[in-house]
């Protein structure tokens, strides 16, 4: 009996202080510069400049709305994802991005002149150095320009990778 009383006291005892201090903070991600990129959420249909579908793409908050989750669907097969996350200790947006063909890119920057400009280094097949420069603007409610450029030359002349007319659905 002395045992069972132990054991419903133990479970019906508050959690220790440190439990409850380790809790997030409703208002952790509540700075203005944690909702820079909120013109991204939305579902989208995804066209390249010449008006074909490129695919599908949802963007949503997601850990209490501290960071956003990107799940890309290729109109010719392929998916991906991406975290992306304002770091407020180095003050920049921060985005890791996965797919289904095992590629990872992980990009950094800022929002600036109504725009969100990340970058990135990753490698090509030979594992020569390649830089990614990625950027979205809305460019009318409703629509959002994803512009993703690469330079072999260290950023000299840029060739663009993918050029994506987001459309809200």
């Amino acid at each position: 009996m002395h045992r069972f009383r132990f054991t419903l006291l133990l479970l019906l005892a508050p959690a220790p202080a440190t439990a409850q201090a380790a809790s997030p903070r409703a208002d952790a991600c509540a700075a203005p510069e944690h909702h820079q990129f909120d013109f991204w959420i939305g579902q989208w249909d995804v066209q390249l400049p010449d008006g074909s579908q490129a695919g599908t793409n949802r963007i949503e908050p997601i850990l209490g709305g501290c960071a956003l989750q990107e799940s890309w669907s290729g109109a010719a097969g392929g998916t991906g994802y991406s975290y992306n996350v304002y770091d407020r200790s180095r003050k920049l947006w921060h985005q890791t991005w996965v797919d289904s063909q095992g590629n990872l890119l992980q990009l950094e920057g800022d929002f600036a002149d109504d725009r969100m400009t990340l970058e990135g280094e990753s490698r090509d097949s030979t594992g020569a150095p390649i830089l990614n420069r990625v950027v979205w603007r809305m460019t009318a409610p409703g629509r959002v320009r994803q512009l993703w450029e690469t330079s072999k030359d260290r950023g000299t002349t840029w060739t663009v990778a993918f050029d994506g007319r987001y459309i809200k659905r």
